[in-house]
C-alpha cells in the first residue's frame, strides 16, 4: 500500500467518523420520540380500557382569561404585517 492510498483511506475513515458524529444524535432523538409515542398510546390504551365512560368533560375555570403579552405582541406584528404589503 503506497503512502498516498494510505492517507486517502485515513481521510475516508475521518469524514465517515465525522458523518457518524453528526447523524448520532438525530438517530438517537428519533428513536427517543418513538419510544415515547409507544409509551403514550400504551397509556391512551390503558385509560380507554378502564371504562371512563361516566366521567364529564373538564370544565374550564369561570374566570377569564387575558391574553398575555405575547399574544399581544404577536397581534400587533401581525397587523403591521398586512397594512404594509
Amino acid at each position: 500500500m503506497t503512502t498516498e492510498q494510505t492517507q486517502t483511506l485515513l481521510a475516508m475513515a475521518v469524514v465517515l467518523g465525522m458523518l457518524a458524529l453528526l447523524v448520532l444524535p438525530s438517530l438517537i432523538g428519533i428513536v427517543r420520540e418513538r419510544r415515547v409515542d409507544r409509551q403514550i398510546e400504551e397509556a391512551q390504551k390503558r385509560d380507554g380500557a378502564q371504562g371512563h365512560g361516566g366521567e364529564e368533560d373538564q370544565k374550564s375555570s369561570s374566570r377569564s382569561t387575558v391574553p398575555s403579552t405575547a399574544t399581544w405582541y404577536a397581534e400587533g406584528r401581525r397587523s403591521k404585517k398586512l397594512v404594509s404589503s
